[in-house]
């Protein structure tokens, strides 16, 4: 089994602007002069964590992490209710990496990140595939409305009783309702109470959906701090409720433009939040990418999603890259 490398600090960071008043926060860790590498976190809206700078070779990457528009450490801060939400799409997002990638003198770098993470790397490499070296996708999501209606209304009859609660904390909708357009609109109600009671009803869904994988012992989405959970929940709900400002399906009806590029994508066969199918399709519509099933996985992953992943990152390693 492959573990996490060591834990390692940033020896480069920084805010970026990217318009319209928005602070991105980024950081460099590893080899000054390794294989460029850029780590593109979940939510949308969960901040980069610095478990992720361990997934690789600190001695043969240069990996730059940065939190996406107005969570993390970016500012100004979703939890913020002032803060403007109407210039963070995934758009944005797209022109804020590149705005980085120049920033740092990088030509082309390795797309690494999962979940909603994966969703932006798929965005961002059809967009941009002459700066794309290699991608790296452990659960692998295109935020199709088909899949947000998964996530917040099809997988509850594995869970009945809490989607149950999750449409009751939506006053007024109905079952065929859009319920993730109203825990938008609660998200932003000017009363503090609503936003809070939202918010946690959202968080107890999510956690609902991992509980399989976690037995209960955590809340991956409740156990956040107050701030991130309101900035988490905001943008989601923002992003979910606008399809992520995506035609539907054209990620995938646009993977010929990853021709060329080298992927692996890990996906779990247990995994309830984004079934494997998505995943399987990515992989017919990419000749060059590897799928990897790890049976005994959901939506977290495990041992054998790190041993696929850390495999992978081990591999382009010595494929070398362009700074």
């Amino acid at each position: 089994m492959r573990t996490l490398f060591p834990p390692i600090e940033p020896h480069e960071s920084g805010m970026l602007a990217v318009g319209e008043g928005n602070l991105v926060y980024w950081e460099v860790c590893g080899n000054p002069d390794g294989k460029p590498a850029v780590v593109v976190h979940g939510g949308p809206g969960s901040g980069c964590g610095a478990n992720a700078r361990r997934c690789f070779d600190p001695d043969r990457y240069r990996v730059v992490l940065f939190d996406q528009r107005q969570c993390g450490r970016s500012r100004p801060h979703a939890s913020d209710p002032a803060t403007d939400l109407r210039h963070n799409t995934t758009p944005h997002l797209i022109a804020d990496m590149e705005r980085l990638r120049a920033h740092l003198g990088i030509d082309r770098w390795l797309l690494y990140g999962g979940s909603w993470g994966s969703t932006l790397v798929l965005a961002y490499a059809e967009r941009h595939p002459e700066r794309v070296s290699e991608i790296v996708i452990p659960a692998v999501t295109t935020t199709r409305r088909s899949e947000i209606d998964w996530l917040y209304r099809g997988v509850g009859r594995f869970f009945p009783e809490q989607w149950e609660r999750f449409l009751a904390g939506a006053p007024g909708t109905p079952r065929d309702g859009d319920v993730v357009a109203a825990y938008a609109r609660l998200v932003n109600h000017p009363d503090v109470a609503v936003r809070e009671k939202a918010t946690e009803d959202w968080c107890a869904w999510e956690d609902a959906v991992l509980s399989g994988e976690t037995n209960g012992d955590s809340r991956p989405f409740g156990d956040r701090p107050s701030a991130a959970r309101l900035a988490l929940v905001r943008i989601c709900s923002h992003y979910f409720s606008h399809g992520a400002w995506l035609e539907e399906g054209v990620l995938l009806r646009e993977a010929h433009r990853l021709r060329g590029i080298p992927g692996v994508l890990v996906h779990g066969r247990l995994d309830m939040s984004a079934p494997l199918d998505t995943a399987w399709e990515l992989a017919r519509a990419w000749p060059e990418a590897e799928l990897h099933v790890v049976e005994d996985a959901g939506h977290l992953g495990g041992e054998r999603t790190r041993d696929h992943v850390r495999g992978a990152l081990d591999r382009f390693a010595r494929r070398g890259g362009v700074r």
